[in-house]
């Protein structure tokens, strides 16, 4: 049997973890990145070299690499001091200069992808940066995803500027390649939702005849998802589509130490609960399993996880044999 094709969709340090352990099973593997960051050095590089915003795009060609590890720990390095490199990573920064050597941005991608034996190919969502908004509860507009969840408020809705911006035509092209589309974990409202308010990407996805895959957070996000149970983040996803997605949402339902949960607590986090009947009512099949590995922080166990991911993809290409 041919390598099922599988697009990966979102952003953040979720899909980083998860995309290691996808790399290790025999998928053909498109990674579709947002780009509505603009924060930090992404933020600065974004504002004045006018390029779409490349440090979520540089964590998933790490995740990627079949580079040394000493070469994807040098462009992950972060510099400390200096006049206006201070607080640069070093792989933004090549990003920036293989995008203004190559002439755009998707090109840079691809040639720094070939220097890092990049196993399959990472995508921006739209060749350009787009401005992401959020509307609050109160009425009120909050601008910038580095913004919207230091503000104190509650999300009603996100939307993005330009509102019909052009999703990369190559990303179109591999969702309707797709064997699997799969989306999450990472922020709901500014690393997953994001890249589905590009219209034509969304609308790609609803009419893709491929399984479709929900990764839910392990943890919730202060300012984005405080108290979200597994409905409601898929609730949210059908409220700004206007589509039901998923065939399956995989969770996590393994124990979460105490002492683990204090230190989120803290930080105002706590576990997704998942809420089984209100998600199966909904429509969605649930595959749950203990998913989380601590160290310094709660993560997705990259091997389980693209375990229970691969034999959802291949069975589902065994039945449409």
């Amino acid at each position: 049997m041919r390598r099922p094709k599988i697009v990966v969709i979102g952003g953040g340090t979720g899909l980083s973890v998860m995309l290691r352990g996808l790399k290790e099973k025999p998928l053909d593997i498109t990674a579709i990145v947002t780009v509505a960051d603009d924060g930090g050095s992404s933020g600065i590089l974004r504002s004045e070299l006018q390029m779409p915003p490349p440090g979520d795009i540089r964590n998933v060609l790490m995740a990627l690499a079949d580079a040394e590890p000493l070469l994807t720990e040098v462009l992950q390095y972060r510099f400390n001091n200096g006049t206006g490199l201070a607080g640069h990573s070093l792989g933004n920064l090549m990003l920036a200069a293989m995008t203004d050597i190559a002439g755009d941005f998707v090109t840079g991608i691809r040639e720094l992808s070939k220097v890092l034996a990049v196993r399959g190919r990472v995508l921006p969502a739209a060749d350009q940066a787009i401005v992401l908004k959020a509307e609050m509860t109160d009425g009120t507009i909050v601008e910038g995803e580095s913004v919207i969840p230091k503000s104190g408020k509650v999300i009603k809705r996100v939307f993005v500027e330009p509102s019909d911006v052009e999703p990369l035509a190559e990303a179109v092209e591999a969702i309707e390649q797709a064997d699997a589309i799969l989306i999450g974990p990472g922020s709901l409202y500014t690393s997953i939702i994001p890249n589905l308010l590009v219209p034509k990407l969304a609308q790609a996805i609803c009419d893709s005849e491929a399984v479709k895959l929900f990764v839910c957070n392990v943890m919730t996000q202060p300012g984005e998802t405080d108290n979200y149970t597994v409905s409601d983040h898929l609730d949210a996803i059908y409220e700004h589509i206007g589509h039901h997605l998923f065939d399956y949402v995989i969770v996590n339902d393994g124990e979460i130490p105490p002492q683990v949960e204090d230190k989120y607590a803290e930080m105002g986090a706590k576990a997704v609960h998942l809420d089984l009947d209100e998600v199966t009512n909904r429509g969605y099949e649930v595959i749950a399993d203990r998913l989380v590995l601590f160290r310094t922080f709660l993560r997705h166990d990259a091997e389980r996880l693209s375990h229970h991911i691969y034999k959802l993809v291949e069975n589902w290409m065994l039945r449409k044999r």
